[in-house]
């Protein structure tokens, strides 16, 4: 796949002379953040891997320690999660997710349903390795009824791949007779067809939907459904239609209204930088009347709103 993220390779690398940047930034009385996010936001993530290991060769410390005896806030988790490597990332956020008091529904719903069946295999065989844990089982363990179904069926990674171009009137039909055509819903159709099918498939299906039934498959889903069940087969309908189209729309609600749901800002900005922010940015710019830059901008502050700038790109005002 193309990298359509914002952050590139920095060409003229050299991990121990940036790693002796970062030491100096935090050396002595007070940090230089600037010194700190103008360099990490100028590299890749495998390159900030490398840094890191040049930081303890150099100094017999952790990089990432030291970054969080020095920073501070939404600064130092934006900074922390653009120094993990993704899988681990991931890892890290789902686990946060599950463990404790209540679970947080809404990262399961974005990263079970966005990311693709070989990086949800990578990221169960790691989640196995990093805590001895089943990740199936801690999130069964904590979710119940369709919505713990679909889950266990994106966790299973196995969507079929191309178009079943057979099957694409018959399963259009049964979310038919599931949904709108049903007195009462039967869930399971959904979850079952929109769980296996690939996205290429399922958008052939969305059409001959919308034939037959004269709705746009999420209506049906936002009047036939509620709840986190409702949330997460809006999530893999969106990302069947447009994976950068998705993301443009979870950072825009990120970010509207009063407050800032700051983690999924930051949680967003990191992951797809270098997979498909270009993308979300162009779609940000054609379903809301502003740039992602210019919200990001308004809605933020200080070092960190820096940093995601920088992530962000340019302006498409």
């Amino acid at each position: 796949m193309a990298n359509r993220g914002t952050v590139k390779p920095s060409t003229n690398f050299n991990a121990s002379a940036d790693a002796e940047v970062l030491h100096k930034a935090m050396k002595g009385l007070g940090t230089n953040e600037d010194a700190i996010l103008q360099l990490v936001t100028a590299r890749s993530n495998a390159q900030r891997q490398e840094i890191k290991a040049s930081y303890k060769t150099l100094y017999g410390k952790d990089l990432i320690g030291d970054l969080k005896g020095e920073l501070g806030g939404k600064f130092e988790t934006l900074i922390v999660a653009l120094m993990t490597s993704p899988i681990t990332y991931d890892v890290t956020s789902l686990r946060n997710a599950i463990k404790g008091a209540g679970t947080d529904e809404k990262v399961l719903v974005e990263i079970l349903a966005s990311r693709t069946s070989q990086q949800v295999k990578q990221i169960v065989a790691a989640y196995k390795q990093e805590y001895d844990h089943d990740l199936e089982k801690d999130i069964t363990g904590d979710t119940s009824g369709h919505f713990q179904r679909l889950l266990v069926i994106l966790l299973q990674a196995n969507r079929q791949t191309g178009i079943q171009a057979e099957s694409i009137e018959s399963d259009a039909q049964a979310l038919f007779k599931a949904g709108e055509q049903k007195f009462g819903t039967d869930e399971q159709s959904f979850v079952t067809i929109l769980g296996n099918r690939s996205a290429e498939h399922l958008r052939k299906v969305f059409d001959a939907y919308m034939k037959l039934s004269g709705y746009e498959i999420e209506e049906s889903i936002k009047r036939e459904t509620s709840g986190n069940l409702k949330d997460l087969l809006l999530a893999v309908v969106k990302c069947a239609r447009s994976v950068p189209a998705y993301f443009a729309e979870t950072l825009y609600y990120a970010m509207k209204g009063a407050g800032t749901d700051d983690n999924t800002l930051i949680r967003v900005m990191v992951t797809r930088s270098e997979v498909d922010l270009l993308d979300i940015r162009a779609q940000f710019r054609r379903l809301f009347a502003c740039s992602l830059h210019s919200m990001i901008k308004g809605d933020t502050s200080g070092d960190y709103r820096k940093a995601l700038l920088a992530l962000c790109g340019g302006d498409d005002a």
